[in-house]
């Protein structure tokens, strides 16, 4: 675990499109204690091999929460990143592929696997899956600003 010392700061931003960032506010942060590193898969597999955990890309989405989603879409997986071949608009996610089975133990989907990747930082994990490690670790997940 680091320090991070407390501070005053703003934070928001004013940009077209992302009114959620909006308004510019000040802000303060007491110091606070963070993890050097992520967390890693062997750590993510021991928090899941202790607690029986199935993180959200294991679980099929509900056609409720997804009314318009197309059926062969409603099954577990995430979204893996694919190298473009050449150079992309950034504001258009083409490189990103919905795969069926992926997950943080199979990271490019069915066929994959973290073997060799142990200590590499754990992926397809959702705040929710998240919160549920630092939970089961003793720990907290930092909040917005202190993540700012």
């Amino acid at each position: 675990m680091i320090w991070i010392p407390g501070g005053t700061f703003d934070m928001g931003a004013e940009l077209p499109g992302y009114p959620e960032e909006g308004p510019i506010h000040r802000v303060s942060v007491s110091g606070f204690w963070m993890a050097k590193y992520a967390v890693s898969n062997r750590e993510f597999a021991a928090f899941v091999a202790d607690t029986g955990y199935l993180s959200f890309a294991e679980r099929a989405p509900r056609r409720e929460d997804y009314p318009d989603a197309l059926p062969e879409l409603l099954v577990p997986g995430s979204a893996v990143f694919f190298k473009p071949e050449r150079p992309v608009n950034p504001r258009v996610v083409s490189w990103w592929r919905y795969i069926p089975g992926a997950c943080w133990h199979r990271p490019r989907g069915p066929g994959s696997s973290i073997e060799g990747l142990e200590d590499h930082p754990v992926v397809h994990v959702v705040h929710e899956d998240a919160a549920a490690y630092a939970k089961w670790a003793g720990l907290a997940l930092p909040t917005e600003a202190e993540w700012e």
